[in-house]
């Protein structure tokens, strides 16, 4: 069975504790902490990969360091549901070993309990997102 590394357990459960419309202030929060990139990618297109699951415009890009994960994405502010996603996904994922972030299981989007107020539609985007930075890991820890 997979493991939920130890920051997205939290956010799950931060979720988890919530009511259904505390839930989505939540994710909008979420969506407003969505961290910029950082300089050297900015303008670098080339670098990042679409999340075509998502309806809004969503890019990805994986670095893989010595021991740890940094992801890096894009979403735009008028798509907060998906922005959130994303800025989950960054901050529960950045910082981990590529083992813990292979390890995460796919249906984490369905953890977060938001099945009944987001569209299953917009829970696909983010298991988009998650199987395109699991493959990006995967990748480049064969490289």
């Amino acid at each position: 069975m997979s493991a939920l590394p130890n920051p997205l357990t939290e956010i799950r459960d931060e979720f988890l504790a919530l009511d259904l419309k505390e839930r989505l202030q939540l994710l909008l929060e979420f969506s407003n902490e969505l961290p910029e990139l950082p300089e050297r990618l900015q303008g670098r297109d080339d670098l990042f990969e679409r999340v075509i699951e998502c309806q809004a415009p969503v890019f990805l890009d994986v670095e893989v360091e010595p021991g740890a994960v940094q992801l890096h994405a894009t979403a735009p502010r008028e798509a907060p549901t998906t922005r959130g996603f994303a800025s989950i996904l960054v901050q529960g994922l950045s910082g981990l070993t590529p083992a813990e972030v292979l390890a995460v299981p796919a249906d984490f989007p369905q953890m977060l309990g938001l099945d009944a107020a987001v569209s299953p539609l917009r829970l696909r985007g983010m298991s988009g997102m998650l199987a395109r930075t699991k493959r990006q890991v995967a990748e480049k820890t064969a490289a």
